[in-house]
């Protein structure tokens, strides 16, 4: 039969796929320029290539590319191609055009110029006077690029990635052929687990069964060329009932699709049905981030939501950065992942081991593949397992959780017989080990673990891997449940970031200090609601608080308050901007019988608070252990320790009673304390005495007893 060529386009990007395809169909395929794959074959090639190809974007008929500076070259060149061998007397043949880097830039002019060659020669070759065009249509495109014209007739019709089983579309649907060449261009098999879990109205988890079934992804539509009176229909029928032939059973591995959408959901199910794979995937309501599989050596293929065409940019930053803690679940997987980010790589931190420039509606995107172990083959020795694509421990790693247990084992051999001393809550590991940059505290029957950012190796996976590592490595050498261990990640905070709630689980636990009870919240904060450095602190204040009132500014959950009471305080006044902090200092002080009306509790700003004297008491006992910056919405403006102390201590000197004590501390280790606002008192720094021994860090915070001193009696006048 007649050789004709033939050329397919396809996205920017994916020409190797499209070539790679054509390959497999039997046809030696060159890339002619970007997006342009040519090929040759005879009529049953226009229907094979239509009904098979699925990265492809269109089939076209070259019938003619030539030279062309000027339209007297372009008119005559186009009239001399043989256009009556396809095109009958009432074909319609309407003409596209596009001009890049050539002489003639009017692309409207090239199309007029065209479309009356055409014209000419049909007329002349049908011996009419009339074209009518009312019968097949026969989509002419006129390409000239660098001054070549290039002939083309559209054999496909609507898009190839139209394939017809999607005629509802989602929000920001993924095409068809961009979702086939992702699956194309990773590692998976219908014998390998395929997960997308954001699959939205499931267009990656269709092409994949499609895949996988070997069903045609063109088998159940109808393209342009099937009109054309040139190409006999029996060729159609046979390259049907061929492909029918070659559908494969169903897979034994079901693909799932998960998204937490169920509208979106319920299109994707709309969808499997009409491509004839419903029962090959499985799709069901599920949030990213609790992604989970039991099985092996998959593969995982998404195309997340990025931000430019729905949602929140934040939104999906946050998302990105979730990635790396969520994939490292699924250890011996390969990840594919579509994303319009730029920095992604940066966002997960981590590099992918090949990337793809590709293009999705217009928007510049990148295919980051993420290479996991190879699947064991049935036969061959094991040898060493390549390391997972997302986490892994190495054996630096297992050697510092070895040495992390040992410190731990001994710390709490020497520590062992504090809970009988009345002290359930103490610090235990202190990073001691400086490539252990964790802390260790224990409360009660739980233990708290914070990490404090340090430099380190390890991409973020691998890192929340060694985190996982150390809290098991905890659990084990100090006897505790892996439910009762708590771990924080501790970073520098400002404004209400510091105090933002980190869950809902409400994890409360009783502890004892100083034979006083404390409730303790081990899950939902990055601190818990005792502070173990100020233990000696507390102690201070409950010996000096007899007979005293008793002012705590920044109360926090009132644990100083407690201690007061307990040292028998003539009335505490607890001041805190929280509600939150408030009602759990209300439950300190009546967990330790502390509910009488001389102990009050006060939602204010400190600086306030202290500014409205009035008929207010004056206090002969004052704790003030303030934050280092906050910018809370609820105070007057933003607090800076460095910048503000004096100005508040000045104010509380003006409340205190002769020989009023004040304990100051902060954490704030650049503090420097201004003296000049304290010339109503003497001043003496605690801070070595304040630090209890089981922290190692002696410079955990500063403090300071202020003692205000009696007021000079007045002069006598010497005439009385």
């Amino acid at each position: 039969m007649e050789q004709l060529d033939l050329m397919a386009t396809a996205t920017f990007g994916l020409e190797a796929v499209v070539a790679r395809e054509l390959g497999d169909l039997g046809h030696k395929a060159e890339i002619v320029q970007g997006g342009r794959i040519l090929f040759r074959g005879d009529a049953s090639a226009i229907c094979r290539a239509n009904l098979w190809l699925r990265t492809a974007e269109r089939v076209l008929l070259r019938v003619g590319s030539f030279p062309s500076r000027d339209f007297e070259a372009l008119f005559e060149r186009t009239r001399d191609v043989p256009w009556e061998r396809w095109l009958g007397p009432d074909a319609a043949f309407p003409v596209r055009g596009r001009s890049v880097k050539s002489t003639l830039t009017s692309v409207p002019a090239c199309q007029r110029c065209v479309k009356k060659a055409i014209v000419e020669r049909l007329m002349s070759a049908h011996n009419t006077t009339t074209l009518d065009e009312t019968g097949p249509t026969f989509g002419v495109e006129v390409a000239l690029l660098e001054d070549t014209a290039t002939l083309t007739i559209d054999t496909s019709g609507a898009g190839l990635g139209r394939r017809g089983y999607r005629p509802l579309v989602g929000k920001a649907p993924l095409r068809e052929t961009l979702a086939a060449a992702m699956v194309l261009l990773s590692f998976w098999r219908p014998d390998r687990p395929l997960l997308d879990p954001f699959c939205g109205s499931g267009t990656i988890p269709i092409e994949a069964a499609l895949i996988g079934r070997n069903i045609a992804p063109g088998l159940e539509r109808r393209f342009a060329a099937e009109d054309w009176p040139a190409v006999d229909a029996k060729l159609w029928q046979d390259v049907r009932d061929e492909a029918r032939d070659l559908v494969r059973d169903p897979l034994h591995e079901r693909i799932i699709g998960t998204d937490i959408d169920d509208e979106a959901l319920s299109l994707a199910r709309y969808h499997a049905k009409r491509a004839g794979v419903e029962d090959d995937i499985h799709f069901q309501q599920r949030a990213f981030e609790d992604l989970k599989s039991s099985r092996q050596y998959g593969c995982l293929i998404c195309n997340p939501p990025y931000g430019l065409r729905l949602g929140d940019d934040d939104e999906a930053v946050a998302l990105h950065r979730r990635m790396p803690d969520v994939l490292r679940r699924l250890e011996t997987w390969s990840h594919f992942i579509l994303t319009a980010w730029p920095d992604f790589e940066a966002l997960i931190g981590q590099r992918a081991d090949r990337r793809r420039k590709l293009y999705s509606g217009g928007i510049e995107v990148t295919y980051y593949q993420f290479h996991g172990p190879r699947p064991p083959r049935d036969g061959a020795p094991k040898g060493e397992q390549a390391p997972a694509a997302f986490g892994g421990i190495t054996a630096h790693g297992h050697t510092q959780a070895e040495a992390f247990a040992n410190r731990l084992v001994k710390r709490a051999r020497h520590l062992r017989k504090w809970p009988s001393r009345g002290i359930t809550c103490y610090r235990l590991y202190d990073r001691d080990i400086p490539e252990v940059p964790l802390v260790v505290d224990r409360y009660g029957p739980c233990l708290h673990m914070a990490e404090y950012d340090r430099p380190h190796d390890r991409t973020e996976a691998q890192h929340a891997d060694w985190l996982d590592l150390m809290v098991r490595t905890a659990a084990v050498a100090l006897g505790v449940a892996i439910a009762d261990v708590y771990l924080k990640r501790r970073r520098r905070q400002r404004g209400p970031a510091q105090y933002e709630r980190l869950s809902d689980a409400s994890r409360l636990v009783d502890v004892v200090e100083g034979g006083l009870t404390f409730r303790v919240n081990l899950s939902d904060y990055v601190d818990t609601g005792l502070f173990l450095d100020h233990r000696i602190t507390r102690r201070m204040v409950r010996d000096a608080a007899t007979g005293r009132r008793m002012l705590n500014l920044f109360a926090y959950t009132g644990a100083f308050s407690v201690y007061a009471a307990a040292g028998r305080a003539a009335a505490t006044t607890t001041v805190d901007l929280s509600n939150t902090y408030l009602d759990w200092a209300r439950c300190n002080m009546a967990a330790n019988g502390f509910t009488g009306r001389e102990h009050t509790f006060v939602r204010d700003d400190a600086m306030a608070f202290l500014g409205e004297h009035g008929d207010r008491p004056s206090y002969d006992l004052a704790v003030v252990d303030p934050p280092t910056f906050s910018n809370s919405k609820m105070a007057d403006g933003v607090w800076d320790i460095q910048r503000d102390h004096a100005a508040l201590l000045a104010r509380l000197g003006q409340l205190m009673t002769s020989g009023g004590i004040v304990f100051f501390s902060t954490n704030f280790r650049r503090f420097k304390l201004d003296e000049s606002c304290l010339d109503w008192a003497d001043v003496r720094e605690i801070s070595r005495q304040t630090v209890p021994e089981d922290f190692r860090n002696k410079r955990i915070h500063r403090c300071w007893r202020i003692v205000k001193r009696p007021a000079e009696p007045e002069a006598r006048d010497p005439t009385h």
